[in-house]
């Protein structure tokens, strides 16, 4: 049923932007995931290039500054709903997400089949727990929801040596909460958990709390976010030079000075170190600042993108997807392997010899699958401005 039309509620656009922004990026990582070369690892320092190094490393700022903003966005939306009115769509929108990431994407977007023997846990599993999580965090006050954040991400490192294996029945639960791992395995099926919670749910616990810096007059508010940008980025460069604490993967000097740089900068992601966070989150906050106010006519697109990001990111794998398929086809004349489960022993599949674009071809399939999004995403903006059906929250 639709409701009686009304004006679009006001939304903050250098949110959106950046959201928008890292959109973009993040579909750079997919895209080279279903047309790039396989082989090595593009963060292994030992064979990787450095354009292909950072190809990989720019898109380690799409998972933080998601979770950030998903909580500032659940915080903002106070303007308009009441304390329990946002708790409740915190946990059903979470179950939702749950549901997506486990059947709808695993399905039709990852994998291409039913058979169900390896299921991967990724971002929206982890965002949905989040906004779970944040339910039940919104009725305490926003202090303290964001001293939980902080907590969770500045400590979470100190259990780095507690392995999974080492807790016995409980090892699914540390794998789910701490390290990745496998938390079911059957000779039927496979369950793995890439996205641990604890730290997912400590950023945004202190994405909430950056939503009250929105409320703030405007001079304030860069003055906070320009402040606290340079203070995390440079809390980063001093813990990752002390190189004690912060991150189970310490730098090292490497062959030449350029390589060492990279190995600086080589953070953990899986789970997300208290560096890996830090290197993100501050230039996050830098960028929010610089967008602050000014939306320059070339990152429009960005905007639209970031207004309709869960729209944006099942399509954008789907697409990528279906277009691997048809390469294949006129290739080799079959695809099957783009139809196949992996397995642990076998991630991922191996593919026919001579498959897989360099990397200035991953580059061109990421701009085509970019340009294919735009018209669906304005579509579906337009959509949202003029109805209010309730399921259109959920997507």
């Amino acid at each position: 049923m639709t409701g009686p039309l009304t004006p679009a509620r006001a939304r903050i656009e250098s949110i959106d932007l950046l959201r928008g922004v890292i959109m973009i990026v993040m579909a750079l990582d997919h895209v080279r995931e279903f047309f790039g070369a396989p082989g090595f690892s593009p963060t292994d320092l030992t064979h990787t290039t450095v354009p292909l190094f950072f190809t990989r490393w720019i898109t380690h700022f799409c998972a933080p500054v998601f979770f950030l903003l998903t909580g500032t966005g659940a915080f903002l939306s106070l303007r308009r709903k009441s304390r329990s009115e946002l708790s409740k769509f915190l946990f059903t929108r979470g179950l939702w997400l749950i549901v997506l990431e486990t059947v709808i994407m695993r399905c039709l977007s990852w994998q291409f089949n039913f058979d169900f023997r390896l299921t991967m846990l990724f971002i929206l599993w982890a965002l949905g727990w989040a906004m779970i999580t944040l339910s039940a965090l919104v009725y305490l006050p926003t202090k303290v929801v964001t001293a939980f954040g902080v907590v969770l991400i500045a400590t979470h490192n100190l259990f780095d040596n507690v392995s999974a294996a080492s807790l016995g029945v409980f090892a699914p639960i540390w794998s789910i909460l701490h390290a990745p791992g496998v938390i079911v395995s059957t000779p039927r099926f496979t369950v793995f958990e890439a996205y641990p919670l604890i730290p997912w749910v400590g950023v945004t616990a202190v994405g909430y709390g950056l939503g009250q810096v929105y409320r703030w007059d405007s001079g304030r508010r860069k003055t906070f976010l320009l402040r606290m940008g340079i203070a995390i980025t440079a809390a980063f460069v001093v813990l990752r030079w002390v190189n004690i604490y912060g991150d189970p993967a310490p730098w090292s000097a490497q062959r030449s000075l350029v390589f060492t740089v990279l190995s600086f900068i080589d953070t953990t992601k899986y789970p997300p170190s208290l560096l890996f966070l830090l290197m993100t989150l501050g230039p996050a906050l830098l960028l929010l600042r610089a967008m602050d106010g000014c939306t320059p006519r070339w990152l429009r697109p960005a905007l639209l993108f970031g207004k309709v990001p869960l729209f944006y990111y099942v399509l954008h794998v789907t697409i990528a997807h279906i277009i691997a398929v048809m390469i294949c086809f006129a290739q080799y004349g079959s695809a099957h392997w783009m139809f196949q489960s992996p397995t642990p022993a076998q991630y991922p599949i191996t593919t026919p010899p001579g498959w897989g674009f360099d990397l200035p071809g991953v580059y061109v399939m990421w701009a085509l699958i970019v340009i294919i999004l735009y018209p669906l995403c304005r579509w579906y903006a337009g959509v949202k401005q003029r109805r209010t059906d309730w399921w259109l929250s959920y997507l």
